[in-house]
């Protein structure tokens, strides 16, 4: 079970972690798309959709898998958009995620769902989407390693940015420290390089980019320069 300290450790002293999606890669030549990155991605965003709790069809626990031997020391952020939200945790678990995030509205019981990925010795993300207030995951905070705020409602790559959803985010910066926790808080749809600096600043550590990164000709250097607005 990760502490304060661990989770801040892993961002590398960083101050907003990039992490592409690989819904926006070739879904032919994933592994491709990974090496064009050259190293420059904190993290390997994995959406995981079942075209029912949001609209899409995408990846199963086979992809985290090839992704976890071929990359064995990669952190795979798995993001779990899938409901009953606990027919699908063991089947990721077992899979070898680092992160394995589902959200608040697909779980009948969220707190057995967070409490069973910290038991497999996994960080455990609770995700809520535009139009879920972060009361509903005031009771779990003290569970969450991380907390997934979706700046689009989920379920397909490239939508704009849904900026009402940054106010989000500083009432968990707000609720972390008041509260004396210390998940991360990362944010996930519409991120590209001209927001990248005002998600950082409202205070996210992470930040899923999808099309932005993969949609461009050099995604290492999309990435790079991502990284640089932020200073």
């Amino acid at each position: 079970m990760a502490g304060p300290l661990q989770l801040t450790e892993l961002k590398k002293g960083r101050r907003m972690l990039i992490a592409p999606s690989l819904l926006s890669a070739d879904a032919l030549d994933v592994g491709g798309h990974i090496e064009r990155l050259e190293g420059e991605a904190d993290w390997l965003h994995v959406d995981i959709m079942d075209g029912h709790f949001v609209p899409n069809l995408s990846y199963g626990p086979a992809l985290v898998k090839a992704l976890r031997k071929r990359w064995p020391e990669a952190f795979l952020d798995v993001h779990v958009m899938a409901e009953p939200a606990e027919d699908f945790v063991d089947m990721f678990l077992a899979a070898g995620p680092s992160l394995l995030t589902v959200h608040a509205e697909a779980a009948k019981h969220i707190h057995r769902v967070l409490q069973k990925i910290k038991d497999a010795g996994v960080l455990a993300g609770v995700s809520i989407n535009p139009g879920t207030p972060v009361v509903m995951v005031e009771p779990v905070l003290h569970m969450a390693d991380l907390v997934l705020v979706m700046s689009v409602n989920p379920g397909y790559g490239g939508q704009s940015f849904i900026p009402e959803t940054l106010d989000k985010v500083r009432e968990l910066r707000m609720r972390r420290a008041e509260l004396g926790l210390g998940y991360l808080i990362e944010i996930d749809g519409g991120v590209n390089l001209l927001n990248a600096a005002a998600v950082c600043e409202a205070g996210c550590d992470a930040a899923v980019a999808g099309n932005a990164v993969f949609g461009q000709p050099n995604p290492a250097e999309v990435i790079r320069k991502m990284r640089a607005s932020l200073e």
